[in-house]
């Protein structure tokens, strides 16, 4: 079993993590807890790739463990995709989804066009190896929030072919259609195959 970082302090993200991996990837996940990395990695690129590989670089430079960082946007049609690379920090630096969920809600007041999608890419890092898998999940923008399992924008996010949002989807079929879930499984079914 090969112990590896997931770059994340978010403990929703990583159960959704866990609930997602294959049993037979034959992972041991730490956290940055686990590692006892307390630094606030800056995400000072202006994609949400580049972020993704920022963190993971950062974990295996100077924790040296293999380790994959993930980073997620929302990306609105009608507002030219914000929020975007920007999604956690939308209404302000205090990053707190409610106000972020307000302000999208404000912004999107004047558009018919709903449309969105949610995207996450992982980057992956070793001692030999730099691979990035991405997922995303098409959906729409619903009028006002729904539900209160997941985090962020779950609760404004229906994704297409389900009357649901994914704050009140039953967690085991997020965790199958979701953005984040399809990249895991891209990465689950290459860490298989190393």
């Amino acid at each position: 079993m090969m112990d590896i970082v997931f770059a994340t302090h978010n403990k929703n993200k990583l159960r959704e993590v866990q609930h997602t991996l294959p049993v037979d990837a034959n992972i041991n996940l730490l956290s940055l807890d686990d590692i006892q990395c307390h630094e606030d990695i800056k995400e000072t690129a202006n994609t949400i790739e580049g972020n993704a590989l920022i963190k993971a670089k950062y974990i295996y430079d100077n924790y040296n463990y293999p380790c994959f960082a993930d980073d997620t946007g929302l990306f609105v049609e009608a507002l030219d995709g914000e929020p975007g690379v920007y999604s956690a920090r939308y209404a302000g630096l205090q990053k707190n989804p409610e106000d972020n969920i307000t302000k999208l809600l404000k912004r999107l007041k004047p558009f018919n066009n709903r449309s969105a999608y949610f995207k996450t890419v992982i980057a992956y890092k070793t001692q030999s190896d730099e691979k990035v898998f991405t997922g995303i999940c098409p959906g729409d923008i619903i009028f006002s929030p729904e539900g209160t399992n997941g985090f962020g924008y779950d609760p404004v996010f229906k994704p297409k072919k389900y009357k649901a949002t994914f704050a009140t989807l039953d967690p085991e079929i997020k965790n199958k259609i979701s953005h984040r879930a399809i990249a895991i499984q891209a990465f689950a079914k290459y860490i298989k195959t190393e």
